[in-house]
């Protein structure tokens, strides 16, 4: 698992790299069914969609969710497919939701061996400032770390049994 988190002017970065046993095709069929989103989310996170965003992903998708950041408090969340290159990558971004700012990238990459490096890089700000960073900083830096390591644990399980 490599997972690291960095902080630059206020802006987090998460990068998160995981090697698949499956074909280039197949991780790109997972990962753009919005679905299978709800399959690679924590339990805990209570996360579900709540459109109906169709079977595959595509530029310009509005996607709508509800999600528990904080026991006993759910929030919904809109995000966008803003960039998409089939089986390369395709990146999302919230239009309303906790954050001040979320940018998430999904790379994709056929190594030597016929595996596929997946790459997630997630660029998030938390709302107010100094203030909001100050008392929640930490707090949401591990709630993200927590959720990607998990999925890491989720993909094991998934795709390589």
């Amino acid at each position: 698992m490599n997972i690291k988190i960095t902080k630059q002017s206020g802006i987090y970065t998460l990068t998160s790299e995981q090697m698949l046993p499956i074909s280039p095709e197949k991780a790109w069929e997972f990962f753009t069914v919005p679905t299978n989103l709800d399959k690679i989310t924590p339990a805990e996170m209570n996360f579900y969609i709540t459109n109906n965003p169709g079977s595959e992903t595509y530029q310009g998708q509005i996607i709508t969710y509800k999600i528990g950041i904080f026991p006993f408090i759910k929030n919904n969340w809109i995000t966008e497919i803003t960039h998409l290159v089939k089986g390369k990558f395709f990146v999302d971004e919230q239009r309303f939701g906790p954050y001040a700012m979320w940018h998430h990238e999904h790379h994709f990459a056929e190594t030597e061996n016929g595996m596929v490096k997946m790459t997630d890089i997630v660029n998030f700000k938390l709302p107010f400032g100094i203030f909001g960073d100050f008392i929640a900083g930490k707090l949401v830096k591990n709630k993200v770390k927590f959720i990607f390591e998990n999925r890491y644990r989720i993909l094991e399980k998934l795709i390589i049994s």
